[in-house]
């Protein structure tokens, strides 16, 4: 039987993928709905790139939700300087003609987790915590209720890419982040640590651009946009790609590697803020709240995200 999950997203070229990665696997999982939030760009044109990408991959019965747009406590930080004025600059993708859902993303997420069995939808974030946040203050009876948070978020050996200690997602809304990682609901990161490890080489770009298809151009152009920030900045042969190792980890968990341990949002210095503290080496004595993937398999991932992409349109 599938899985269900929710996807929380600020699309973002690698949340599209991740998206694209999610509903070409329906065998495996089955996407109960898409809700964007604010982050790589504002809210509304997160909704309507996410109802793009809904339309790329063929899955126009998926509903798409607007979340919050802004974080619980901060002004709203994205990153055009990566991703385009657009969030999702490299393709032409047609406008959107599935509607946007009346409801708030927030509402959305509250109402499934409720109305579903106990431990039986799982919420895959890849953008900031806000939606989720948001939702477990709301309504802190839907914490037990979840069956994991998968999230892509944060940073430790690899440390941070927007300032030099945090990651875009925890630094944007770390107040959501801190009552994420407090809520006591199963949770795995998949952090920089390990999406910088996963990185889109020209070969791995051909080889998608290969494919022919629509879906296949589509995440060529994306890709082949976005990542020359990385490149200028890291000097690899190839940008880190972020938000479908969440994907990945729920279709092949076996593609990577890592180890529960406690980890901290830093919510008051100046200095470091949005840090996540991994207690990786389990130093501090404070109790697990979370599973921290350190490695994963780049040639494995590529090789599953290529042979999926293939099933789109």
């Amino acid at each position: 039987m599938s899985r269900k999950i929710i996807i929380d997203t600020d699309p973002g070229q690698d949340d599209a993928v991740a998206i694209l990665l999610a509903l070409a696997s329906p065998e495996e999982l089955d996407v109960l709905g898409i809700v964007a939030v604010a982050g790589n760009v504002g809210l509304a044109q997160n909704a309507i790139n996410a109802r793009k990408v809904v339309e790329l991959s063929g899955r126009t019965e998926i509903p798409v939700y607007a979340g919050c747009s802004r974080p619980m406590r901060r002004h709203l930080v994205t990153a055009e300087h990566v991703h385009g004025e657009t969030g999702l600059n490299g393709p032409d993708l047609p406008d959107p003609t599935i509607p946007l859902q009346a409801q708030h993303g927030v509402d959305y997420i509250i109402e499934t987790l409720m109305n579903a069995a106990p431990k039986t939808i799982t919420l895959c974030t890849l953008g900031p915590l806000t939606n989720i946040a948001m939702a477990l203050v709301k309504q802190p009876a839907i914490a037990e209720r979840i069956q994991e948070i998968v999230m892509m978020g944060g940073a430790y050996f690899e440390v941070g890419n927007i300032t030099p200690a945090a990651e875009f997602n925890i630094y944007v809304d770390p107040e959501a982040a801190d009552v994420v990682m407090r809520c006591g609901a199963p949770i795995t990161v998949l952090s920089l640590d390990v999406t910088h490890m996963i990185q889109s080489t020209p070969a791995r770009l051909k080889a998608i651009k290969a494919l022919g298809n629509q879906s296949g151009e589509a995440v060529h152009a994306m890709l082949t946009f976005s990542e020359t920030f990385d490149l200028e900045k890291y000097g690899w042969d190839g940008a880190p790609l972020h938000d479908p190792t969440v994907i990945a980890y729920l279709l092949q968990p076996e593609l990577f590697d890592g180890r529960h341990c406690n980890v901290t949002i830093e919510t008051a210095s100046e200095l470091t803020m949005g840090m996540t503290v991994a207690d990786f080496w389990h130093v501090t004595g404070r109790s697990y709240n979370a599973n921290w993937i350190r490695s994963g398999d780049a040639d494995g991932f590529y090789a599953l995200l290529t042979e999926r992409l293939a099933r789109l349109p």
